[in-house]
């Protein structure tokens, strides 16, 4: 999002809170930086998105502590101590309108920029009074104000006039934590992997993060490996130019099917969302990747497809027969993509704070993320497997394909002269997002965390699907349209069963290999 030129200058939290140095870019250097395309997408009125990272501790927070480290850590990077101006704010020249509680700038050319300010802490960290005896001993009502909280906060936007992020403070003791912390930041800050660097770096001890593995090399010829190349360039052309056409259908002409998961219209991005979350055995996710060959991504999105399709069948009609055995309901043309945003950096993964705001990081800090339209086979399968096969194929042909990178292109051409639907995110029924968190668990600021969990609102979608692992959790994080008919609880148990049922199928194999 535009730190790709950071020089490091030594910020180092004070030596009794505990905590690592952090090296951001030099004030001086960061005045009037402007926002990179993408940050502006996030900025449109149908995509004014903010991300919601939900953070349990395993004991109470203790406010004041909080708002000291705060400052010694969020408060010094450059993103969060930084307002965003318009040029034409900048000259007294400008045209505003207000739509929905946010400011959009809409003057053609108008370029917004970082202006370094000064932080008020208390205007960024709000802690609400809770009544604990009201909940004590009642997981159950607990649980649920930790969920309504978030919900009312998607209903709200944070100043322009201030950074646009802040932490909510919930000391109350839930069904997976002693207390909660809700970070809220708006998309235009940093993009997942971003934020989760920033994140990590304020704990207690650096942990180990997911390793990239190469592609290995195959021993075989030059005349081979050169024909291989011709083949994979042919592929990379044909896949390209195919995705390009069908960027341009989906922009002006085609469309999802009608379903009970799609929103019924692009308002769906100002409603309130119900971020409902479940946890998931990350040991499970490995063991069927191995013995299939494939990524946790792609296991992700199989169980996630399978999911879904039990979800629809239920919607479309009675679920199971008299024998135990699924009908299926469902339709025979069923058109259900999701926008699926990847990762552009020349090495993805999540690393050290230190070394994304290094200048020409190959990890730079920032909204460095694109996406591709992913379609969802919708279909009932008597071997579960075979998801995974048809999510592994669909994900070798995106990666197969400029797609991600064709989108990038035309929202760095037109989003800042000319906004039009191609600059826009794809007009999709879902969205879905996988970050990877760290290995082992961690303590922020001196307090271990329990788990983890991340979403978004303000989005053109009614369903949002977030992955984000944790230690050995995965985390998945369903934000949905709060004045929809949808079931988040219902999809999520939906999908917990499709990872058990790829899980026993794959045990079942063993065994009668065995």
């Amino acid at each position: 999002m535009g730190m790709e030129h950071l020089s490091c200058s030594a910020l180092r939290p004070r030596t009794h809170l505990g905590l690592k140095e952090i090296k951001v870019r030099k004030e001086t250097e960061e005045e009037e930086e402007p926002l990179s395309p993408m940050a502006r997408m996030f900025h449109e009125p149908q995509s004014n998105i903010y991300v919601i990272l939900i953070v349990g501790f395993k004991s109470p927070i203790d406010p004041h502590n909080f708002k000291a480290n705060l400052v010694e850590t969020f408060v010094k990077h450059p993103r969060f101590s930084s307002v965003q101006v318009s040029k034409f704010h900048i000259n007294l020249c400008f045209t505003f309108v207000l739509k929905t509680n946010q400011i959009r700038q809409i003057a053609d050319g108008g370029e917004m920029k970082w202006v370094k300010t000064k932080v008020d802490i208390d205007n960024h960290v709000i802690v609400p009074m809770v009544d604990q005896d009201q909940y004590h001993m009642d997981m159950a009502s607990s649980d649920k104000f930790v969920q309504d909280y978030v919900a009312n906060l998607t209903k709200t936007q944070i100043s322009m006039s201030i950074p646009m992020w802040d932490c909510h403070v919930l000391n109350l003791q839930t069904s997976d934590a002693e207390s909660t912390l809700v970070f809220r930041v708006h998309h235009s800050l940093g993009d997942g992997t971003s934020l989760m660097s920033l994140l990590i770096s304020c704990s207690d001890e650096l942990p180990s993060f997911p390793e990239m593995k190469k592609p290995r090399s195959a021993g075989t010829g030059r005349f081979s490996i050169w024909l291989g190349r011709c083949w994979n360039l042919l592929f990379l052309t044909w896949n390209t130019v195919v995705d390009i056409c069908m960027c341009v259908a989906r922009a002006y002409l085609l469309k999802d099917t009608e379903t009970p998961l799609k929103a019924p219209s692009s308002s769906v991005a100002f409603t309130s969302k119900r971020i409902v979350c479940r946890t998931l055995c990350f040991d499970d996710v490995k063991s069927v990747k191995n013995a299939t060959n494939t990524t946790v991504n792609d296991v992700m999105l199989a169980i996630t497809q399978a999911g879904l399709s039990r979800y629809l069948n239920r919607k479309y009609g009675k679920a199971k027969s008299d024998n135990g055995e699924w009908e299926t309901n469902l339709p025979n043309t069923n058109r259900l993509t999701a926008t699926l945003f990847i990762d552009m950096r020349s090495s993805p993964g999540i690393y050290a704070l230190e070394e994304m705001v290094k200048k020409k990081s190959k990890a730079g800090w920032g909204n460095k993320i694109s996406c591709v339209v992913f379609p969802f086979k919708i279909a009932l399968k008597d071997n579960p497997l075979d998801y995974l096969k048809d999510a592994k194929a669909t994900m070798d042909r995106k990666k197969a394909t400029l797609e991600a990178q064709f989108r990038l292109f035309i929202a760095k051409v037109f989003v800042k002269f000319h906004p039009t639907k191609l600059a826009a995110f794809p007009s999709t029924t879902m969205w879905f997002s996988n970050v990877a968190g760290p290995q082992h668990q961690i303590s922020i600021f001196g307090n271990p965390v329990a788990f983890l969990a991340a979403s978004v609102y303000g989005q053109p979608a009614s369903l949002t699907v977030h992955i984000l692992s944790y230690s050995k959790k995965i985390n998945v994080a369903l934000s949905v349209d709060d004045n929809t008919t949808l079931n988040p609880y219902e999809l999520c148990d939906d999908i917990e069963e499709a990872l058990q049922l790829m899980k026993n199928t794959i045990i079942n194999v063993k065994g009668s290999i065995k």
